[in-house]
């Protein structure tokens, strides 16, 4: 669904005002990427409810689609959400219940003191988890989702503690301050010290963030945006890695253009515009589980 990676086309388009003027409205990222009728916005909710189940269901999805796509690993990984209603409480999952297996009706609300308050409480939440995303949550109020998970290709590249590289057009979604690098590594991440930290690399604009030694974080609007990003720059990792087996024997490397680059970066990697792109994956996975996400 990304928009070409080449020199920017006409984005404009013709508004009529009620007097009749005709005047000029710059199309959006979603608008850009729909031949016809444009695809509807993120959803809006009622209800506190409506909205929180609505969240948590799309929760237990990504947790089932980064099952099927091989990012598990023992009881590491986490998804959090913003509540609703309470900004100051956010959703996680349950320690050592397996990806694949989530329901929106397993995930446990906890607040910025560690307490769990509300939701599943038959089984405690990720300590190291707590303290990473309620971390970046009080650090970034814009961030409704946060995504970490020890997957294989985001474990490999974070050894060499390097930013990915503008090499392809998908990848140009974590352009300039979008992503960043932790350089530390203190082990299990078990202080607030070492939380507050990992949040402040990621920045105010961040988007994806490679951990040293460790692994990938990513967060959104929306955890379908939080999803997504993790799946790319998951996928953004195996493919550097590829290439850099290749430029080890004399393939020269070819970067996208910096104007390129920055270019489908501003008309690929917005809120409305990423939401959709979990969507496919989220269908698919909602027909391969028969809707056993919403138990």
């Amino acid at each position: 669904m990304a928009p070409s990676a080449i020199s920017p086309p006409e984005q404009d388009a013709i508004a009529t005002t009620t007097h009749g003027t005709a005047v000029q409205k710059k199309k959006t990222p979603l608008q850009m990427i729909s031949q016809g009728t444009t695809l509807p916005c993120i959803p809006v909710h009622p209800t506190f409810a409506a909205h929180r189940q609505w969240m948590l269901e799309h929760m237990a999805i990504a947790f089932r689609v980064f099952a099927r796509k091989g990012y598990t690993e023992g009881m590491s990984g986490h998804i959090s959400v913003r509540d609703p209603e309470f900004p100051h409480t956010f959703w996680t999952n349950p320690l050592g219940r397996h990806f694949g297996l989530l329901k929106s009706s397993d995930m446990i609300l906890v607040n910025y003191e560690g307490e769990a308050i509300g939701g599943n409480m038959s089984r405690p939440a990720n300590a190291a988890g707590f303290l990473i995303h309620s971390a970046v949550h009080k650090a970034r109020p814009d961030v409704t989702a946060a995504c970490h998970t020890h997957s294989p290709a985001g474990k490999a590249w974070s050894t060499f503690a390097r930013p990915l590289e503008m090499l392809n057009q998908d990848v140009t979604y974590f352009y300039g301050s979008a992503q960043s690098v932790y350089h530390e590594f203190g082990g299990v991440v078990f202080t607030v010290e070492e939380g507050e930290r990992l949040a402040a690399a990621l920045g105010p604009e961040g988007k994806g963030m490679i951990l040293r030694n460790h692994g990938l974080i990513t967060v959104g609007s929306t955890v379908d945006e939080a999803a997504y990003l993790y799946t790319l720059m998951e996928r953004s990792c195996e493919v550097q890695l590829m290439i850099e087996a290749a430029a080890a024997n004399g393939v020269k490397k070819v970067y996208v253009p910096e104007e390129s680059a920055k270019y489908t970066f501003e008309m690929g990697s917005d809120p409305e515009a990423l939401y959709w792109e979990f969507q496919p994956d989220l269908e698919y996975e909602e027909f391969m589980c028969q809707n056993a996400h919403k138990g």
